[in-house]
């Protein structure tokens, strides 16, 4: 029969489930496992997750549990254990970054759902449908669980307008020095219902229709500040004018500083941009755009050397600055790079390519795979006098060209003059790119599993708060150093493991283990109670 027994070791009490059985010879034995200790401060037992839950199964003898001085074995039965450390990590989170604050103002009686779903989707990435079993089993106060139904209730609660309210105090929190990355990506979906879901450039590869995101993230915070969905059809560079108004038109005398990459540039909207007095921009220009090759033209002679030299990260590039006329007559910044390490890297790739297909032609000039790369790169006619019955020669005015603008970069701006700044802040962009890996892969939206306009507008919002959450959290795991001893995931379930046991209304945080308070430290926030 199993007893309840306790024993002093190092200035603690432990307790332990006692087994008592005989051995083979008949002799008696106690089997003993630790199902806890006393609590120095309050006197009281705290019970191991996994001996309450074997006491609340089906047959276990809860009996055994000896009564406190205020707990009765009943109100033990009657108890609940719920996951407490991630949630309250979460809440402590969006109170330090004005999140809580924000969502409160704008939906006055729908914040705390709209929190819990959003944290719902950063802990597990599951569809909503399962949000319901997650509350149950999380310390979310006295919220009803999030059934499918509810939940639909609740998005259609959260209209465009109430969105765009919620943008436009969200990004009033960024700092007045920020860098806004912008960039833009593709969801894909099944639905035929979904007004923006059209064929168009899907980024990630697949035969699907699409929607298209766009994103402004903060480089410093790296925290999104605001998400725009866009028909899938449409490209880049149309976008760009509509998010900058909506921005813009929010009425803050603060200057809008925008960092973006080559897919959105184009004469039209930097002759927009130069035209926008409150914003500062860094744009790169493609390569194909007859203004950055004679940027490039311009400084290749001379553009490599010493005193031309940046270090940026475990790279060492060239880099000049000049002011220059844009096409239509304004003054900008141009900032023109060479990268040595690059170019030789692309041009032993495209020298060992055709290597490749000169030997491939020689074995077989027909093969009808390989058709388009030898028209480009080779010209291959058919000889009387070669024994092969056909000569190879490389086209090297071909190779020349793809390799005359290797390793060269050009952003250019209306407020930037110094190259080495430039590129820092260019570099920096990738914050939005790593953003989006975040919303659709460990978020669980690299597919829109809805059927209409409303629920897709409503889901991608919940991604939206998901992703800030997120995004905090990778910078501060990226700070703090946690990287190199666990993982988001890990961090995740390191403190889903925190629980807290109710009894009779009472709560008992079960005691941190090394990790969860090596978390908490990091996040300068203190432990639930």
């Amino acid at each position: 029969m199993a007893s309840i027994v306790r024993q002093n070791v190092g200035g603690n009490t432990y307790l332990y489930e006692s087994v008592s059985y005989r051995n083979e010879e008949g002799k008696p034995r106690n089997h003993r496992i630790t199902i806890g200790k006393i609590d120095k401060k309050t006197g009281l037992p705290i019970y191991k997750p996994e001996y309450i839950e074997r006491m609340a199964a089906a047959g276990t003898p809860v009996e055994s549990v000896e009564a406190t001085p205020e707990f009765s074995v009943e109100d033990l039965r009657r108890s609940t254990i719920l996951q407490t450390g991630l949630i309250h990590l979460l809440r402590e989170i969006a109170g330090q970054i004005g999140l809580s604050d924000v969502l409160r103002q704008v939906f006055p009686h729908d914040h705390e759902q709209i929190f819990t779903l959003a944290s719902f989707l950063f802990a597990s990435g599951d569809p909503v449908s399962y949000c319901a079993e997650w509350m149950e089993r999380s310390d979310v106060g006295d919220l009803t669980p999030l059934a499918s139904q509810r939940i639909s209730e609740m998005l259609m609660r959260v209209p465009d307008r109430e969105r765009q309210r919620f943008f436009s105090q969200w990004s009033t929190c960024r700092s007045d020095r920020e860098y806004l990355a912008l960039d833009i990506t593709s969801v894909s979906s099944w639905s035929q219902l979904i007004d923006d879901v059209e064929w168009g450039y899907n980024r990630d590869g697949d035969s699907l229709a699409q929607i298209n995101l766009c994103m402004l993230m903060g480089e410093q915070s790296r925290l999104p500040v605001r998400m725009t969905v866009y028909n899938g059809s449409i490209r880049d560079v149309s976008t760009l004018r509509t998010t900058i108004d909506q921005t813009v038109s929010e009425g803050s005398a603060r200057p809008m500083l925008i960092v973006m990459d080559k897919g959105f540039a184009s004469k039209k909207n930097v002759d927009m941009l130069l035209s926008t007095p409150q914003v500062r921009f860094l744009v790169a220009l493609p390569l194909t755009m007859t203004f950055t090759k004679r940027q490039i033209d311009a400084e290749r002679t001379d553009i490599a050397r010493f005193a031309t030299t940046i270090v940026t990260g475990s790279e060492t590039i060239h880099g000049v600055t000049k002011e220059r006329s844009w096409m239509g007559g304004r003054r900008v910044m141009v900032h023109v790079y060479y990268n040595e390490v690059k170019a030789t890297a692309v041009r032993n790739r495209l020298y060992g390519r055709v290597r490749q297909l000169v030997e491939a032609a020689e074995n077989d000039p027909e093969d009808g795979k390989l058709q388009d790369q030898f028209k480009r790169y080779l010209i291959i006619r058919k000889s009387s006098s070669d024994p092969r019955g056909y000569t190879i020669t490389v086209r090297e005015d071909v190779i020349a060209e793809e390799l005359a603008y290797a390793g060269w970069l050009v952003l250019v701006s209306n407020h930037i003059d110094n190259a080495a700044e430039a590129i820092r802040i260019y570099r920096d962009k990738d914050v939005v790119e790593k953003g989006f890996l975040r919303l659709k892969h460990s978020l669980g939206l690299d597919r829109l599993r809805v059927h209409s306009q409303e629920a897709m507008e409503s889901k991608v919002f919940i991604g939206f708060l998901a992703l800030i959450l997120s995004s905090h959290v990778h910078r501060v795991m990226s700070d703090t150093d946690l990287y190199r001893s666990m993982t988001m995931k890990d961090l995740i379930r390191t403190m889903e493991k925190l629980r807290t046991q109710i009894v009779d209304g009472r709560r008992i945080p079960f005691p941190l283990t090394k990790r969860q308070k090596q978390i908490y430290a990091a996040f300068g926030i203190s432990p639930p109670v």
